[in-house]
């Protein structure tokens, strides 16, 4: 047996094949534990629900971090968010974090990796290396000329204009429906132009391919024809792509469902981060059962939940968390805050709709005066219409502010066109609103409207000279059809002399008598625009004369550098928007407006159970807005456009909250009326 050295040292030899990494950062440290369980832990099929302003962007950065550190090469890491802003934040956060650069990364949108996937392997598909991508404004152009190659009049009768066709077709196209069944759902009024839409769609498919070029959606088509049709291509991306990470999930499409699902197969390991009650765009074709049955589509699915919320108070969270418990459909979750406690969410019942803006305005101020931003501040509602009052009570009380995602409510070009008819009654001589509103007709040009125009002038702008027979006579005949049109809708409003002194039903004559076919054909939210117009004559019915109503409307210009706040950023200025373009934003103080039955939720959403849900989780991103006050703002009486004016019970998303999460604010207004109807 041997003899044994005297003097032994040891010596530890490392395992080589499979390190212990080296973390750079300290992961226990920088999350807290719900996120932690996340990053370190989130291996095969994972969902990760996570809450209103629970730090979900925070979460999904430190994982890909974690990832890194742990050895895997960014490259094999695919992380996918739905907006170029977001990608752009995670990558410099990511950056910053490992303080390192990583080229070469597959992290964007799903149209961003997409277009990278097909023009690597374009030869495949059968396109060329050099393929042009269209925008809307291209993609448009060319139903156009798809439009007149298959020689539909589309002047002849209310055809739909070519951006209304766009929106079908891609709608169609990312929700893997057919154009029947999504014109008859949601365009019924083009229903007998299904089949000719069809047709546009088919041509236009082959008119891209003629021109190698792709559209926006094409993006998303051809990346899962290459997975399916490409086998080398399909095995290349499932053995590169080890970890695969999904941003707002809940707004997956069924096209986006399919390319994950693809992907994943070989390493299954994919970690979706999403919120089903925030998921609010099934109008974008957004599927919610991509989240709610992920469980199912990915055996073996690891559930975490982030539920701290650092955004709200802990009052606006219980009555989030209240109202969402009411739909049936979701993953019950409950958010808790780690803030201090601060005020119960305000009721707040008004009148109507004026007291509601006067309210808004007033609090705001006040709120100004106790040291809040006004960039700090939002009013948020359901529908765009909503906006009118508010918009003109701002105003006049000088308090800046700015639409969210769209223009304000008297700037939008469907409020100009019916407001350009009125201008025409107050005054013949208004040259530019008789181009306008000429100029909505089919065959009448700027051209056209600019020579009907003087030859009216040249009779001394005199309406009985407008239906003498001979001044349509040169006059191109689809022109002179299209002014015969414009002449008898302007006879209706001059002919009902009980109508001339009452803007409302000026308003809704306008809209009675053609102009709501132009906007079905026009537009895309036709419906939505009909609504702002109607809203338009709720707002007229306080106006006792046509030249009251257009002066105020009118001089809003002048009160719009006008204003009683002295600020120190000359930028500041409150936010109006709607629900939907609020989402993912938050302020101190949100106001949330027109709680009532019949505008919110949506009067189409009761009919059908998975509408109304959507809705209240519409409700439930409106509350999660708020940080520090939250005021449900309700008007008890308002002027319909069909029925007069009415009594509003409040919205069905007030009445099942119990009264222990908001507090009743009642104004003198409704105190001396004596109306404290608040037994819902």
């Amino acid at each position: 047996m041997p003899k044994r050295p005297q003097h032994t040292k040891k010596y530890t030899l490392k395992n080589t094949c499979n390190p212990e990494p080296s973390f750079v950062i300290d992961y226990k440290k920088e999350l807290n534990p719900q996120q932690f369980e996340v990053v370190t832990k989130a291996d095969g099929p994972c969902l990760v629900l996570a809450g209103a302003g629970s730090g979900k962007t925070r979460t999904l950065i430190y994982r890909v971090a974690y990832l890194i550190e742990k050895g895997i090469p960014a490259k094999d890491i695919l992380l996918v968010t739905f907006t170029n802003k977001a990608a752009r934040e995670m990558q410099n956060r990511i950056e910053v974090l490992l303080k390192s650069n990583h080229k070469g990364a597959w992290w964007g949108t799903f149209h961003h990796i997409g277009h990278r996937s097909i023009r690597t392997y374009a030869k495949d598909l059968n396109l060329h290396a050099d393929f042009g991508i269209l925008d809307e404004e291209d993609s448009r152009s060319l139903i156009k000329t798809c439009i007149r190659g298959l020689k539909i009049d589309s002047k002849e009768y209310r055809f739909p204009k070519p951006s209304v066709v766009h929106t079908i077709i891609s709608f169609v196209r990312n929700s893997k429906y057919k154009i029947k069944d999504v014109v008859e759902s949601r365009y019924p009024y083009f229903i007998n132009m299904s089949g000719q839409i069809e047709n546009i769609a088919a041509l236009y498919e082959r008119r891209k391919h003629e021109s190698n070029v792709l559209d926006y959606d094409d993006l998303l088509i051809e990346w899962i024809r290459l997975l399916n049709e490409v086998p080398h291509a399909r095995e290349r991306f499932q053995d590169q792509f080890k970890y695969i990470l999904v941003d707002e999930y809940q707004d997956t499409n069924k096209l986006q469902f399919d390319i994950i699902k693809t992907l994943y197969k070989k390493h299954n390991n994919i970690l979706v981060v999403g919120d089903d009650a925030q998921s609010i765009y099934s109008f974008r074709s957004a599927e919610i059962r991509n989240i709610l049955d992920f469980p199912k589509q990915f055996p073996g699915t690891k559930i975490f939940k982030l539920e701290t919320n650092y955004r709200s108070t802990p009052q606006i969270l219980d009555l989030a968390n209240e109202s969402i418990n009411n739909n049936d459909e979701q993953f019950p979750k409950k958010l808790v805050s780690i803030k201090k406690d601060g005020q119960l969410p305000a009721l707040v019942p008004l009148r109507d709709l004026h007291s509601q803006a006067s309210f808004a305005a007033q609090r705001i101020l006040e709120l100004h005066d106790e040291g809040v931003a006004l960039n700090n501040i939002a009013v948020l509602f359901r529908a765009h219409y909503q906006s009118a009052e508010l918009e003109m009570a701002f105003i006049k009380s000088g308090i800046p502010y700015i639409i969210r995602g769209g223009q304000r409510f008297f700037e939008q070009a469907h409020i100009k066109d019916i407001l350009a008819y009125l201008k025409i009654m107050q005054n013949p001589s208004d040259e530019l609103s008789w181009i306008r509103a000429l100029s909505l007709y089919p065959g009448i040009s700027t051209g056209y409207g600019e020579e009907i125009f003087n030859d009216f002038k040249s009779h001394y702008c005199k309406f009985e000279y407008l239906f003498q027979k001979d001044m349509e006579k040169n006059l191109p005949k689809r022109a002179r059809e299209g002014f015969l049109s414009f002449r008898a809708a302007l006879n209706n409003l001059l002919n009902d002399a009980e109508i001339k002194s009452h803007p409302d039903q000026l308003v809704e004559t306008v809209l009675e008598n053609g102009y709501d076919r132009y906007l079905r054909a026009s537009f895309d939210n036709a419906q939505d625009r009909s609504d702002d117009i109607k809203e338009l004559v709720n707002f007229a019915h306080t106006y006792k004369s046509l030249k009251e109503f257009l002066a105020d409307i009118t001089l809003r210009e002048s009160f719009k550098g006008e204003t009683i706040l002295h600020t120190a950023d000359s930028d500041e200025h409150v936010v109006l928007s709607t629900i939907h373009q609020a989402k993912g934003l938050e302020w101190h103080t949100v106001m949330v407006v027109g709680l009532i039955e019949g505008q919110f939720p949506h009067p189409k959403s009761l009919e059908d159970p998975a509408q109304l849900e959507e809705e209240r989780r519409l409700f439930y991103v409106a509350a999660t807005r708020a940080k520090e006050q939250l005021y449900l703002i309700h008007p008890m009486s308002r002027f319909d456009y069909n029925y007069g004016s009415v009594i509003c019970r409040p919205s069905i998303f007030i009445t099942e909250l119990s009264d222990d999460v908001y507090e009743r604010w009642e104004t003198e207004e409704m105190a001396e009326s004596g109306n404290q109807d608040y037994n819902f």
